[in-house]
């Protein structure tokens, strides 16, 4: 027999499922539960095959920028001959056969003309697209106050379900959600942080708590990233928040504006409805707008908002989200300034998108509903962790192109001509994505999420630790996960300079989008969110 792991270790790391009888309908239990368990029986095995499109479409990507290299390679290649000849002596005898013909001013014309067409070429290619830096970032530690262990949480839930339940069915919906989904959520039952409008007994979920804890939440984040970066609130141009289920009016970005005096003509973007994968579109948007407007500062904010979205209701289905999704958030200070390359932490090398909302299975796998009693919250299907693999293998066949070692793309190229052009019949080759990246973000959506793309993609358990400590330790966060995850692999130093880092992450939709940062140098920066978490 296995030797039991320390308790702490134990749920966190990946290990079996407990074994429990279901409910009345406990089937349909067992069937959802594997989305925050351990089972992968639903998700599709990445080696069953690739669309041959989606590659297409990642090398469309590389080719954008195969003409300005070339250029650049042969103006260097020029350099070098035209060198190598004065060092000869050639240059000195073509100069004297120019003089002899008198011809030596057309040739003077001739050089320089073609010279300066070619460094001006060139230099406009290059600067078409400014450098993204990451400055610096930040994310939130909730006030102790808001930390909730399971036996305080057991306590709240069965005060608010009791309100509108019977007993018996309140304690039929208590096992559930702290027997079952719990047990196999990934998340630490010493506490994790929850708003005073679920906590307090003494408040309800009203547009006023949900209020009060975004502004809590924001405001700590953007005056934390203002210290850090010692930028003034005057200094940002562009602002971009999102918040998936909390879209109030006046906006959240009109929160952080009206706070700190931002500047009147400030860019500001905020965005809802988007999901967990939300923040790695919101560094897309932000990256688009710097490629437009040039010397410019942009913050983005990425958190959810939990107030009211505890759901009171019976069905399974939708009582998920209560055991996964807590208080968390993540400020990022972008900037496309020449002069922040030598303080910045990061710069964004590439952004991919992928979206399957065209299928009807992929858009309503995760959906905001009433339910029968008109009990609001989301549901999650049960189709939910084959989607999300399938969304995941398109936008890795699509990333592979920007970001895998030559070696490792030719393995593909054979495997695929194999089986595409020759008709063998064998498995896809998923390349080694070990080789293209030194550290992995994975949205802390569940433990089964982590587990999954660990098995398909070979990961090692060291790489996989950021994701599972945050969800350890934070719950999902979710559009703020991944920054959770880099933040602990700069508090354990362990991001050196050129490393390279793939966040990916999962949202409603259904998206999956991925972003590739490259370290400028050592971070070990120290984060007061993993001091003591």
């Amino acid at each position: 027999m296995v030797a039991a792991a320390p308790a702490e270790r134990d749920e966190y790391s990946s290990g079996s499922d407990s074994e429990g009888s279901g409910g009345s309908d406990g089937s349909f239990g067992s069937r959802i539960l594997p989305i925050v368990g351990r089972r992968l029986s639903q998700l599709p095995d990445f080696r069953a095959d690739v669309g041959v499109k989606y590659v297409k479409v990642g090398y469309r990507l590389v080719c954008r920028n195969t003409f300005a290299f070339g250029l650049l390679v042969g103006l260097m290649a020029i350099g070098v001959q035209l060198l190598r000849m004065a060092e000869s002596g050639e240059m000195s005898n073509l100069w004297k056969t120019a003089v002899q013909t008198r011809v030596e001013s057309s040739m003077v014309q001739t050089i320089g003309w073609s010279v300066a067409l070619a460094f001006g070429l060139a230099a406009y290619l290059f600067s078409r697209r400014s450098p993204v830096y990451l400055v610096d970032f930040s994310v939130l530690r909730p006030p102790e106050e808001w930390k909730m262990n399971l036996t305080e949480l057991k306590k709240i839930a069965r005060h608010r379900f009791g309100k509108t339940q019977g007993s018996r069915r309140t304690e039929e919906l208590m096992d559930f959600m702290c027997n079952k989904i719990h047990k196999n959520a990934g998340v630490t039952s010493v506490g994790t942080y929850l708003p005073p409008g679920i906590t307090d007994l003494s408040q309800e979920a009203t547009m006023e708590n949900s209020r009060k804890e975004s502004e809590v939440v924001l405001f700590t984040l953007f005056e934390d990233l203002l210290r850090k970066t010692g930028l003034r609130p005057k200094d940002i141009n562009i602002l971009i928040v999102n918040c998936s289920l909390f879209n109030p009016t006046p906006s959240m970005t009109a929160m952080i504006v009206n706070k700190f005096k931002l500047r009147s003509n400030v860019q500001s973007y905020n965005l809802s409805g988007m999901g967990c994968s939300a923040g790695v579109i919101s560094i897309n948007l932000a990256k688009d707008l710097l490629q437009h407007h040039k010397n410019c500062n942009a913050v983005v904010v990425s958190t959810e908002n939990i107030t009211q979205n505890f759901y009171l209701g019976t069905q399974k289905s939708m009582l998920i989200p209560n055991m996964l999704f807590r208080v968390g958030g993540a400020a990022i200070l972008l900037s496309n300034k020449r002069k922040d390359f030598w303080r910045a932490k990061y710069q964004l090398l590439h952004v991919v998108r992928t979206h399957k909302g065209a299928d009807d299975a992929a858009y309503n796998c995760v959906f905001q509903q009433e339910d029968p009693d008109g009990v609001v919250g989301v549901r999650l299907d049960k189709s939910l962790m084959a989607i999300a693999g399938e969304a995941l293998k398109v936008n890795i066949t699509t990333l592979g192109p920007l970001v895998l070692p030559i070696s490792e793309q030719l393995k593909f190229f054979y495997n695929l001509v194999l089986r595409k052009c020759f008709k063998v019949k064998m498995k896809a080759y998923i390349p080694d994505f070990k080789k293209a990246f030194d550290h992995f973000c994975i949205h802390a959506g569940g433990r089964g999420v982590i587990d999954a793309l660990q098995d398909n993609l070979k990961l090692t358990d060291k790489l996989v630790r950021p994701s599972r400590q945050a969800l350890f330790h934070y719950g999902n966060t979710s559009s703020a996960s991944i920054w959770y995850e880099l933040a602990w692999s700069e508090h354990e130093g362990e991001v050196q300079y050129g490393d390279r880092i793939w966040q990916i992450a999962f949202g409603s939709g259904f998206k999956c989008n991925s972003a590739v940062w490259q370290a400028l140098r050592p971070n070990n920066t120290p984060h007061e969110a993993w001091a003591n978490p």
